[in-house]
């Protein structure tokens, strides 16, 4: 026993986080009985891929890259769409745990271990092993990039720096915002600039892009087949005036509710606020990782490791950036979109991790209890499944069309009906308001057959509940027709 204890102990960490890493996605898939909205949308674009060609797919979604990817990957293996779904991800989480922490055990000594626990129990990006998410592809091939600059600088050349660049792209092709990555390790080289090192260090990464970057936009421009719909998008969401316009409407809302005496302080509530809630998301999503930021020791070690980490430490200012920008076009902001900020930060949590340990040797053991259960937390759910989707979409398959016109909360249900990714094509009120409901042969909603609104609407339209399907919890499908 204790040999086997001694080689456990002679295996890298990063070995170790892929390998966890692996077995976590694995248990959370087991747990899953339904996909989500965003992977049946992904998976039914891979089907169109496969079946009509880029164009469709191209139509069906603007930026079908991710979904490109599992088409030709069932092209080559002839596994299932949803299973290749699920293993692209869980490789790519994989592989973004194993790297993170191999950055960190080769310039953090004895860090390693803490990295690897870091990145398999934070519950920022864990709660979505589950998932099949463009987000994996991000997370893996951005990493990837900051890993290759970290061993890049030290070596220089051509073609580190040409590698990095295509890396970085590759993760656009995930999410577009990866672009961002270039700026942090341009800022990170800049006070090199005074020596000639660091001006070949710029001319190597930033040349070759450059120089793409042109040549890509000659292309956009001239060929209408290309998804500049994404594009123009971020640029939208970019544009100071569109900003600044969004940001005095919000401001104008907000004052109107304000008391007297606040109103004309509407302005810096509002953007106090986006800020808060963004620091405050970041927070809450380290889950009990959180502590190290309460004692001065740690908040020391974090600063003493920042230059260590600084491609780490400027992608997460300019993706805080990124989210503030979408808060104030968008007016909202979820953990999927603010999890990569817990995830570049893992490399300058581990040294605060390291100075916990050092302050409360006997303490520790009791965090790391409570860190491996919310390890096993975020992949083992307990919850009700969504079965109601599964069973209203057979329920669709067996007794209606897919020519009909069907109203559907869920475009799950159709997903489940065999008949791809179907988003409502008018809102919930506008399909059950007098004027459209004599347009949909059936209604499918997650409604109570109870609810006195429900019973009045099916009254006055003379329409009568079909079949119903609920889960464990009661949420329930009502199959609504005449």
């Amino acid at each position: 026993m204790q040999g086997l204890i001694e080689r456990a102990r002679r295996v890298r960490p990063a070995y170790w986080a892929f390998a966890g890493s692996l077995l976590l996605s694995w248990i959370a898939v087991h747990f899953e009985a339904t996909i989500a909205k965003d992977a049946a949308l992904y998976l039914d674009a891979a089907r169109v891929f496969n079946e009509q060609g880029f164009g469709a797919t191209l139509a069906k979604f603007n930026w079908p890259w991710f979904s490109i990817l599992i088409g030709v990957s069932q092209q080559l293996t002839g596994l299932s769409l949803e299973s290749l779904g699920y293993l692209l991800c869980a490789m790519m989480m994989a592989g973004t745990c194993a790297l993170m922490v191999d950055a960190v055990a080769s310039r953090t000594p004895g860090g390693g271990a803490w990295a690897c626990l870091l990145v398999l129990a934070m519950p920022a990006y864990n709660t979505f092993r589950g998932d099949i998410l463009r987000e994996y592809g991000f997370w893996f091939f951005s990493t990837l990039a900051l890993w290759l600059a970290l061993r890049w600088h030290a070596r220089g050349g051509w073609l580190g720096g040409l590698l990095i660049a295509v890396v970085v792209a590759t993760a656009a092709v995930f999410r577009l915002e990866a672009v961002m990555l270039m700026a942090a390790l341009f800022l990170w080289l800049v006070p090199g600039l005074v020596a000639a090192q660091g001006r070949l260090r710029m001319l190597q990464l930033v040349l070759a892009p450059s120089l793409a970057l042109l040549a890509l936009l000659a292309i956009l421009y001239a060929n209408e087949r290309l998804p500049l719909g994404r594009f123009e998008y971020y640029l939208a969401l970019l544009d100071p005036r569109r900003l600044f316009a969004n940001f005095n409407n919000a401001t104008h809302q907000l004052g109107a509710i304000l008391a007297k005496y606040s109103s004309d302080d509407a302005s810096a509530i509002l953007l106090f606020g986006f800020f808060a809630t963004t620091v405050l998301t970041f927070v809450k999503l380290l889950g009990p990782f959180s502590v190290p930021f309460f004692f001065r020791d740690c908040r020391r070690a974090v600063r003493e490791h920042m230059a260590q980490y600084a491609p780490f430490a400027w992608a997460w200012v300019l993706y805080f950036g990124v989210l503030m920008v979408f808060f104030v076009q968008q007016l909202f902001i979820n953990s999927r979109y603010a999890s990569f900020l817990n995830l570049l930060a893992v490399p300058l949590l581990a040294p605060a991790l390291m100075a916990l340990a050092r302050r409360f040797p006997r303490a520790i053991k009791g965090f790391v209890v409570v860190a491996v259960l919310v390890m096993m937390a975020n992949v083992i759910s307990l919850s009700a499944k969504k079965t109601h989707y599964v069973e209203a979409g057979h329920w669709l398959a067996t007794n209606a069309q897919r020519t009909e016109q069907i109203y559907q909360d869920d475009p799950r249900i159709a997903y489940y009906a065999g008949w791809g990714y179907i988003a409502p094509d008018k809102s919930r009120e506008a399909a059950m308001s007098d004027k459209h409901v004599g347009s949909y042969r059936y209604f499918l909603l997650e409604e109570k057959a109870e609810d006195p609104n429900v019973q009045e609407w099916l009254q006055r339209h003379q329409l009568k509940i079909l079949a119903q399907f609920a889960n464990r919890k009661r949420a329930t499908v009502l199959v609504i027709g005449r």
